[in-house]
C-alpha cells in the first residue's frame, strides 16, 4: 500500500470521527509506543514484535465491537508468562501459542461465556497482578543495570542482595532517571496532558544516550520483515503437547480476565455505551489469532492506554484504530529510531509499570475489612513469585474456593430444655464437612439419660458427610439406650 493511500484512508476516518478522536489517537500512540517496545524486550523477543501487536490491537481489535473506548496491545501483565514460554519452547513457538490462545478466546466469546470472568475472585486477580508485578520488577532491575537476570522469580529476588556489585553504573543511572521522570512528571498535570510520561522518560534517556554516546546496551533493530514469522506446519503440530496446551489455556484465560477487568474499569470512566463482554472476547480472540499468524506477542486490553484514550476526549472507536495507524506508520518509516533507545530506560519503564500492579494502598484497606480476601491475595502473589504464574493462579483459585466454602458453611446448634418432655436441639444454617467437628461436639455433649428431639428444618444445606454423621450419631445414641426423635421440619 502506498503512503498516499494510507493518507487518504486516514483522512476519511478523521473526517468521520472528528478532531477529538484524532487528538486522543495521538495521545494513545505516544503512550503506547515505548510500552510496546519495552514489553517486547522484557519478554525476550525483538522490539518490532511489540509494535506489531500494538498495530493489530488498533487496526483489528480496535475496529471490532465490544468495548468502544478501551485500547489493546502488548501488556506488562503477560510479560512474565510470555518470557517463560519463550524460554521453554523457543521464540519460534510463540506464534502458535498466541494463535491457539486467540482461538480459545473466540470460542469463549461465541459460547457467550464472557460474563463468567466477572465471577472470578477479585482477590485472586489482584494477587495475580501483584505476583506478576513483583517478578517483573525483580527481573527488570537487573536489566536496568545491564546484568543478565536469573531464571526463576525466587532466584531474581535472592540475587538482588549481590546485584549492586555487578551493575553497570551508567546503565543503572539511566534506568533510575527514567523511573524518576515517570514518578514526578505526572504531578504537573498540564505537562503530562501535553507529553505522556512514558514518552518523555524514554525520549530523554534516548537523547542523552545519543548525545553523550553513553556506554549502555541499546535496543537491537532487526527489521520488521525479519522478525515476523508465521507458524509453520511443524509448529502447529506442537499443539498436541500437553505443556503447550496448558500454556495456550493460560494465555487465553489470563489475557481474557485482564481485558474484561480493564473493560469494567474503563466503563466507569465514561458515560457512553457499556461493554458487551462476549463481543469483546471475540474482538480480543480475533486480534490474538492475527498476532499468532504474524508470530507476534499476545495482546490484551491495557488500562493505561485505555484511560489515556478516555481522558484525552475520545468519543468513538476511531481513536484506537487511528493509534494503530500511527504505530504502523512509525514502524514502516522510522524503525531505526528504536536503535537509539537504551534497554535500561525500557527496564525502568517496566519497573514502574510492575510496581503499579502491586495494590499496596488497597491491601491495607482489604486487610482491615476482609482479612480472608487479603490472605488469598497474598498467597496468590507469593505462589507466583516462588513458582510460576499458572501454578500461582491455581493455588489462589483453590484457596478462594476453600475460603468461600468456609464462609458459607455456618452452622448453629440451639438447645431448649423442656424438662420432662426432653431436650429440643435445633440445627440451623449450612451443615458441611468443614463444620462437622463443631456439630458433633455440640451433639455429643448432650446428656445421655434424656430424650432428644433433633430438628433439622432450619438447615438450608446438608452435605453427605454431615448427613452420614447425623445418622451415625442417632444410631449410636439409640444403641446406648438413649431416645432420639428426628424432624426435618420446624414446629
Amino acid at each position: 500500500m502506498r503512503v498516499v493511500d494510507v493518507a487518504d484512508a486516514v483522512g476519511k476516518l478523521v473526517n468521520r470521527s472528528g478532531k477529538a478522536d484524532l487528538f486522543a489517537s495521538l495521545v494513545v500512540f505516544l503512550v503506547a509506543l515505548p510500552l510496546c517496545v519495552g514489553v517486547a524486550v522484557a519478554s525476550g523477543v525483538p522490539a518490532e514484535l511489540g509494535l506489531v501487536t500494538g498495530i493489530v490491537g488498533g487496526l483489528v481489535a480496535g475496529a471490532l465491537p465490544g468495548s468502544s473506548l478501551q485500547v489493546s496491545g502488548p501488556a506488562a501483565g503477560l510479560t512474565v508468562l510470555v518470557y517463560e514460554a519463550v524460554k521453554t519452547y523457543g521464540p519460534q513457538a510463540l506464534g502458535v501459542l498466541v494463535l491457539g490462545a486467540g482461538l480459545v478466546q473466540l470460542a469463549l466469546g461465541v459460547l457467550r461465556l464472557g460474563r463468567w470472568f466477572r465471577a472470578v475472585s477479585v482477590a485472586v486477580v489482584q494477587g495475580m497482578l501483584a505476583g506478576i508485578g513483583l517478578v517483573l520488577v525483580a527481573g527488570q532491575v537487573y536489566a536496568m543495570g545491564d546484568v543478565p537476570s536469573p531464571a526463576s522469580g525466587a532466584a531474581k529476588l535472592a540475587g538482588l542482595v549481590s546485584l549492586p556489585g555487578d551493575v553497570a553504573p551508567v546503565a543503572l543511572l539511566t534506568g533510575g532517571a527514567t523511573v524518576l521522570v515517570l514518578v514526578l512528571w505526572p504531578r504537573w498535570r498540564r505537562g503530562a496532558r501535553a507529553v505522556p510520561a512514558p514518552l518523555l522518560a524514554v525520549g530523554l534517556a534516548s537523547a542523552a544516550t545519543a548525545l553523550f554516546d553513553l556506554p549502555v546496551r541499546r535496543v537491537e533493530v532487526r527489521g520488521l520483515l525479519d522478525v515476523v514469522r508465521p507458524p509453520s506446519v511443524g509448529d502447529l503440530g506442537r499443539l498436541t503437547e500437553v505443556g503447550v496446551l496448558g500454556t495456550v489455556v493460560a494465555f487465553a484465560l489470563i489475557a481474557s480476565a485482564e481485558s474484561l477487568f480493564s473493560a469494567a474499569a474503563v466503563d466507569r470512566l465514561h458515560g457512553g455505551r457499556r461493554t458487551d463482554y462476549d463481543r469483546e472476547l471475540i474482538a480480543q480472540g480475533t486480534g490474538n489469532a492475527v498476532c499468532g499468524v504474524l508470530g507476534a506477542l499476545p495482546m490484551t486490553a491495557v488500562i493505561v492506554r485505555s484511560a489515556a484514550n478516555v481522558r484525552a476526549g475520545a468519543r468513538t472507536k476511531a481513536s484506537r484504530v487511528l493509534h494503530g495507524v500511527w504505530l504502523l506508520v512509525f514502524t514502516a518509516l522510522l524503525p531505526e529510531v528504536l536503535g537509539v533507545i537504551p534497554v535500561a530506560a525500557l527496564a525502568g519503564l517496566l519497573v514502574h509499570a510492575g510496581a503499579k500492579l502491586v495494590p499496596v494502598r488497597e491491601l491495607g484497606a482489604l486487610w482491615r475489612a476482609h482479612r480472608g480476601e487479603a490472605v488469598v491475595l497474598g498467597v496468590t502473589a507469593v505462589a507466583i513469585v516462588i513458582g510460576n504464574l499458572f501454578e500461582g493462579v491455581l493455588v489462589g483459585l483453590a484457596l478462594a474456593v476453600a475460603k468461600t466454602a468456609w464462609d458459607i458453611s455456618h452452622v448453629h446448634v440451639e438447645t431448649e430444655d423442656l424438662g420432662a418432655a426432653g431436650i429440643v436441639v435445633r440445627v440451623v444454617g449450612h451443615a458441611t464437612f468443614l463444620r462437622l467437628p463443631k456439630l458433633l461436639d455440640a451433639l455429643e455433649a448432650l446428656p445421655h439419660d434424656r430424650e432428644v428431639r433433633l430438628e433439622l428444618g432450619g438447615l438450608r444445606h446438608v452435605d453427605h458427610a454431615c448427613a452420614a454423621a447425623l445418622d451415625g450419631w442417632a444410631a449410636a445414641r439409640q444403641g446406648g439406650q438413649g431416645r432420639v426423635a428426628t424432624s426435618s421440619t420446624s414446629p
